[in-house]
Parts: structure tokens; C-alpha cells; sequence
């Protein structure tokens, strides 16, 4: 899952090929361009980026995946143990907004040595894990020492390439890095827990985490100056977002499972995160320095961006919950599906590559239509899947999907920090908690939505069904008695056969129930992924429309006075 992209530090006007129109450049001599980067030194520091996501990103995803595994190792339900996913993600989904700050005050290379150190020594303290409490507790911990993680990954694949394509191409290659993680944890999983169980998983984490912190040492990042730039009330409002935003994570992680109206404490606990980030907007209004520039990010082209990357990442959804969560109901493993995952992975480093050849700014619509088409596709074929239906009649249609997870941010967060270069580096970190929300609560709250929706749905094709299963029809009978032989032997009371029976065609109607509500669930993200495509090209049209429009009344307006 991505955090975040803090590019501060960098010179916005470096980071561009021209500088904006309205900056107002002074009559000294301009600065020299920055020496050539070797292939040799790019390719290593790209290694290290790669490296970094993956480290960054296996250590959230090895328990996410595996949740049902590890569940009898620490003696707790399905529904304890999912709360290592909700402690992990509690300080995650915030912590990158006080790091920036942290970085620019304390250095560069401080803020990495000591953001490494701090997770390797997270991943050991995983060796003393004996319950699902002291589980909890690490995870917690692990959630907030992995934030820094991304950010490294992200300063170093900038660091691998010149100004000119630090938007373009080592955008694309870090998106596509950290999108690597969910489905290279799901194909390294079984091999990990037939080794060595609950320990194989952070035993692998523990020796990315080594490989990590001997890079970081040894590659070190260009230096940027140091600046006083953190103030008390900056630490007031990120604790504000931080309760805000980890009440929150919390309730989309657990909310399915215990149900929503069903416990207090998830009302109590969205109130409290209404409560503090309102009280945080409020204090940011208020100050000469904002810590967030709350009316720019809610302005139009703010609200307008951060609603494309929402929806596409709830669209995104469908590879990560409702079709891994489909095989998983028709009793498939993660070993019996690592091909598919294998073919997730090739996709979306192919679409990454040709996304960072292709990618500019003008092109931006264009690779977004082509990843809504790709979304549309791939889901409609999923929502005709049976209860025969395998891995193997799923790869092009996943393939489609990973393509699309790998195409589309890239223009999106490249036009966001266009938006907020232009405005100065200290807009960067206004863009990041807009990119922050909507990808790390974004994906939770896709989980969330997409997983209830299966849920209701299960249960309104369970009843249609039970009320055509009726020992009076010949055809239902017949079924019964089918189901029942298998038991012949051992069963000889009819009445037991006959119970047994009926049980197992309760199972099957729940299974079929199932891969109805599925269906839907798939269905219904085509349909979301088709109105995005429609809205998308009619923005597009009312904006080429409005250029012609208005292209004719300027050359008139011009021409007039001379004449």
C-alpha cells in the first residue's frame, strides 16, 4: 500500500524543466546544472529504491496476507487477530505528515540513518512475540517505525535520475515498486510459513530490514540544508490528525467484522475523529503558518484531484480484497494461486515501464482513460465467474487490472506535485496529506466498503435461494439423495442420511450465495469504473470545447487595438 511522496528539500525550480511564468528570476548568473548522473550510480540507487519499497511494503503486507494463518499460532479468532492490521495502520496512516517537518529540521541523512536503525530494531523485537498482545503491541510499533520507509525509497529513486525526469519516469518506478508488495507477499507466503510458520514471516522481514539499514549507510542521499521549521502548534495539530486519522483507520479495519451498528465503541470512535480534525482545521485557519493550507487544499482543483485518486484507488480495490478474498471462499490457499499473483507482478512492471516512457504532463487524461478501460474489462469478465471458476480463467482479466493499478497514479501525483511546486516547497506538504488520505485511508475504507457489500449481498442471495430448497421438489430431492450416498456406508438411520444431506446442500447454496455476492462486488466496479470513464471524457470534451471557445475571443481582444 503507498504512504506518500515527500519530495521536500528538493528545489521546485530544479525539479522542473522551466520555471513557472509568474516567478520572477533575479538578474545574477544563473546557478550551474547539476553534474550528470553515471548509468552505473543511477542503477544502484534505483536498487536501493526498489529494496526500500519492498521493505517497506513486505513488512505490512506478510501479516495482512496471512491472517488466517497465523491465527492458531497466537490462539486468537480471525476477527482478534485482524486487530495486528488495525494497530499497524493506527500511527501509519499519519506519521508521514510530522516526518517531513522532522527531516528538514534535523537533515537528511540523520532522518535516514535513525528511520532505519529504528525499524531494524522494531523487526527484532518480533522474535519476542508470544501472544496476540504482545503481537498488537509490536505491530503498533512496527506501523510507526515503517512510515519513514516510503520516503526513503521515494528520495532515493529521485536521487537515481536528473531533474527532468524525476516527475516522469522515477514517479513511475517507485509507484510500481511499492505496488509490487501485496501480491510478491502473497506469492512468498507459502513457502515462508512451510518453513518456518509465524517466525518465517518476520525472520524475512528481519533480514530485509539488515539488507536496508547496511544500504542506507553505505549510499548516502544528497544533503539538503537544515532549517528551524517545526513549531508548538505544529505539534499540536499533527497529534489532532494523528487521533483523527488512527480512530478512523481503526473503524474501516475492524468495522465489517464486528459490524457497524452492532458496538458503540466504532461510533464512539468516528466522533473522536470527527472531533480532533475538526478542531485541527480550525486551528490551521487560524495561523499565520499553517502547518496545512487548508483553503488550498480545498480548493476546486485540490477537491478535483484528490477525488480521482479516491475513487480509483476504492476502484483498486477489486484486486486486493474481492478477488483474493473470492478464491479464498472457494477454498484455494495462497500456494494454489501464486501463479496469478506471478502474472499480477509481470503486468504491472510492464505497464510501469511503458507508463514511464510515455508519461507527460498533456498525456495524463489519456493513460487514465486507458487504466479506467483496462478496469472496466478485467472486472466485467471476473463478475461472470462460477463455482468452477480457477486461477487460470482469472489472468487476463487481473492482468487488465494490475496494469491499470500501475498506470494510473503516476499522472495523477505528478500533476499534484506540479500543482504544489508552483505554489513553493512548502505546499509539498499540504499535496502529501492529500495524497496520504487518499491512499492509505482510501484503500482501507475500499476494503471496508467492498467487504460489507459482499456481506449484504451474501445474505440476500441466501434467502432467494433457501426459498426455492424444498424437500417437495423432485429436483431438490433428488439433489439430497445425491449428496447423500457419500454417506451410505457409514450412515444407516435414513433420517441421519437424509440430515446429512440436506447439510451438505446448505453448504453448497452457501457457496453459491457466495460467488453470487461476489459477481455483484465486481459488477458493481465495472459500472463505478465505466461513470469515471464517462466523466473523465466529458471533462476532457467541456475542456477542449472551452479552449476553442475561447482561443477566438483572445486573438480579438489582441488584435483590436492595433487596429
Amino acid at each position: 500500500m503507498i504512504r506518500e511522496a515527500e519530495f521536500v528539500g528538493y528545489d521546485p525550480l530544479k525539479l522542473q524543466p522551466e520555471p513557472p511564468e509568474e516567478a520572477v528570476l533575479p538578474a545574477a548568473t544563473p546557478p550551474a546544472p547539476p553534474p550528470a548522473i553515471s548509468p552505473y550510480r543511477s542503477a544502484i540507487y534505483i536498487a536501493a529504491s526498489t529494496l526500500l519499497s519492498l521493505t517497506q511494503g513486505l513488512g505490512m503486507n506478510l501479516i495482512a496476507t496471512n491472517v488466517a494463518q497465523i491465527q492458531g499460532y497466537l490462539g486468537a479468532t480471525n476477527t482478534e487477530t485482524t486487530w495486528l492490521i488495525a494497530a499497524y495502520m493506527a500511527p501509519n496512516v499519519s506519521l508521514s505528515v510530522a516526518l517531513i517537518k522532522i527531516r528538514n529540521q534535523y537533515g537528511l541523512r540523520n532522518f535516514a540513518e535513525l528511520s532505519i536503525a529504528g525499524f531494524v530494531l522494531v523487526s527484532l523485537m518480533h522474535l519476542f512475540v508470544t501472544d496476540l498482545q504482545s503481537a498488537i503491541i509490536i505491530r503498533f510499533f512496527s506501523g510507526v517505525a515503517a512510515s519513514p520507509m516510503s520516503s526513503l525509497a521515494f528520495l532515493y529513486m529521485l536521487e537515481a535520475f536528473p531533474p527532468a525526469r524525476k516527475l516522469t519516469v522515477a514517479v513511475c518506478l517507485v509507484l510500481t515498486n511499492i505496488s509490487l508488495a501485496s501480491p510478491l507477499a502473497r506469492l512468498l507466503s507459502p513457502t515462508l510459513l512451510e518453513f518456518g510458520q509465524w517466525q518465517g514471516l518476520y525472520m524475512f522481514e528481519i533480514s530485509l530490514a539488515f539488507i536496508a539499514f547496511a544500504t542506507i549507510y553505505l549510499l548516502p542521499l544528497t544533503p539538503v540544508p537544515r532549517a528551524k521549521v517545526i513549531e508548538k502548534l505544529d505539534i499540536v495539530s499533527y497529534l489532532l490528525i494523528a487521533i483523527g486519522f488512527g480512530c478512523t483507520a481503526v473503524v474501516l479495519v475492524t468495522g465489517r467484522l464486528y459490524w457497524w451498528a452492532e458496538v458503540p465503541w466504532l461510533g464512539i470512535l468516528l466522533a473522536i475523529a470527527v472531533i480532533t480534525v475538526t478542531t485541527a482545521v480550525v486551528i490551521e485557519l487560524n495561523r499565520e503558518k499553517p502547518l496545512l493550507d487548508i483553503r488550498w487544499i480545498a480548493s476546486r482543483e485540490m477537491l478535483h484531484l484528490a477525488g480521482t485518486i479516491l475513487l480509483f484507488r476504492l476502484i483498486v480495490s477489486e484486486q486486493s480484497t474481492v478477488a483474493t478474498n473470492f478464491f479464498q471462499n472457494l477454498g484455494l490457499l495462497n500456494e494454489q494461486i501464486a501463479a496469478l499473483y506471478g502474472v499480477m507482478m509481470v503486468s504491472m512492471i510492464v505497464a510501469g515501464l511503458c507508463c514511464a516512457a510515455v508519461m507527460k504532463p498533456e498525456r495524463g487524461p489519456a493513460i487514465h482513460a486507458v487504466a479506467l478501460v483496462f478496469l472496466i474489462v478485467g472486472s466485467y469478465m471476473d463478475s461472470q465467474a462460477t463455482n468452477l471458476t480457477r486461477p487460470d480463467n482469472m489472468y487476463l482479466s487481473q492482468a487488465l487490472i494490475a496494469a491499470a493499478t500501475a498506470i494510473f497514479l503516476p499522472p495523477a501525483m505528478s500533476a499534484g506535485l506540479t500543482s504544489a511546486l508552483k505554489r513553493g516547497p512548502s505546499y509539498i506538504l499540504n499535496f502529501i496529506i492529500v495524497f496520504l488520505a487518499t491512499q492509505s485511508l482510501g484503500g482501507l475504507l475500499g476494503t471496508a466498503v467492498f467487504g460489507s457489500f459482499v456481506t449484504i449481498r451474501e445474505k440476500f442471495h441466501s434467502n432467494v435461494l433457501a426459498e426455492h430448497i424444498v424437500l417437495s421438489d423432485p429436483l431438490v430431492a433428488q439433489r439430497v439423495a445425491q449428496l447423500a450416498n457419500g454417506y451410505g456406508r457409514v450412515i444407516t438411520d435414513k433420517a441421519l442420511l437424509n440430515a446429512e444431506g440436506i447439510a451438505l446442500l446448505s453448504l453448497q447454496t452457501t457457496r453459491e450465495a457466495n460467488i453470487l455476492a461476489y459477481n455483484d462486488a465486481f459488477f458493481l466496479i465495472a459500472a463505478i469504473s465505466f461513470f469515471a470513464l464517462v466523466a473523465l471524457l466529458t471533462h476532457v470534451g467541456f475542456r477542449y470545447a472551452a479552449g476553442k471557445f475561447m482561443a477566438p475571443r483572445v486573438t480579438g481582444e489582441i488584435a483590436q487595438p492595433s487596429s
